[in-house]
């Protein structure tokens, strides 16, 4: 197996044409012997973390804020689960903690306390993960399908969802629209 790439960026390369992944940034949350499972960064569904919440039979008439950040499409496995990315110390009832500054949670506790204002500082809502078997990551990374660069919040988080394909590829020096989609 190459190095661990658990908390690092996967960059598609313009070469990859798959409609799942062309164009996308995957944060890798877990890699190990038995495969990969990532979370696709930069790609927005036309729902609303507010719409998704609505839409959730919750029990809870508490206070609800504002929330219109974008539901992503966090890729093609399970796309009817949803996957919160976030950075906060705090764990909720299903949380996967990928390192200190960096967590995973599958529980509604999570979208309760994200409408109420009491949730994560920084976090992406997901519907669907990006899963790889056992070697296929690898076999991918040898074909020159991704590129990797370490974990930035800022990338995540901050950066505007159009410009995160392009920033990533930046912390390589690497400008992805000057690198062309043949492959020769």
């Amino acid at each position: 197996m190459l190095e661990n790439l658990t908390k690092h960026l996967l960059i598609a390369m313009p070469s990859l044409q798959n409609h799942n992944f062309s164009r996308t940034v995957a944060l890798v949350c877990e890699h190990n012997n038995h495969g990969a499972m990532g979370i696709v960064i930069n790609q927005p569904t036309s729902i609303s973390v507010e719409e998704l919440i609505d839409q959730i039979d919750v029990d809870d008439d508490s206070k609800k804020i504002s929330n219109r950040n974008p539901v992503f499409a966090g890729g093609p496995v399970h796309i009817n689960r949803g996957f919160i990315l976030h950075d906060s110390d705090r764990e909720w009832e299903s949380t996967h903690i990928i390192d200190n500054d960096l967590k995973l949670t599958t529980s509604e506790d999570i979208l309760l306390d994200i409408c109420q204002g009491t949730g994560p500082k920084n976090s992406i809502v997901a519907l669907g993960y990006a899963g790889w078997a056992a070697g296929q990551l690898e076999q991918e990374l040898a074909d020159n399908a991704w590129l990797t660069v370490s974990y930035e919040a800022k990338i995540v988080f901050t950066t505007p969802i159009e410009k995160r394909w392009q920033t990533a590829g930046g912390k390589l020096g690497i400008d992805l629209h000057l690198i062309s989609s043949d492959a020769g």
